[in-house]
């Protein structure tokens, strides 16, 4: 990755709104979620959402794909992995196992384990 292209995407990024919808794309996996339901989990007003998703698209950090009547966005995995390497590169030295960090971790690894919340007073 070019150094240009890691400014344009942390800089997509660097906003409450885009970086909240990039987080939930995360989660939501391969198949990502239309702008709609974008919308509506994180109370972004369609024409707003609609400028800070074609950031994130523009960034080439989500792509989106027309279902229907709605545009469906998912993760770009792909630009996301590159971003990570090329911001682990030099990592101790040039040496990332030093970190105790690979790059296969940072992106689509194993999803950790779900943490459960224990209820109050249950046994």
């Amino acid at each position: 990755m070019e150094s240009k292209n890691a400014v344009a995407a942390l800089a997509a990024l660097a906003q409450e709104s885009r970086l909240a919808a990039f987080r939930l794309l995360v989660v939501a996996g391969p198949e990502g979620m239309p702008a709609g339901e974008i919308g509506e989990e994180l109370a972004i007003p369609p024409a707003t959402l609609s400028f800070h998703l074609k950031e994130l698209v523009h960034a080439g950090l989500i792509e989106s794909r027309r279902e229907s009547r709605s545009i469906r966005y998912s993760l770009c995995t792909a630009a996301v992995k590159e971003l990570f390497e090329f911001l682990m590169e030099d990592c101790c030295q040039g040496r990332p196992e030093l970190c105790g960090v690979q790059a296969e971790q940072l992106c689509c690894g194993p999803p950790p384990p779900k943490r459960t919340a224990k209820r109050r007073g249950a046994s």
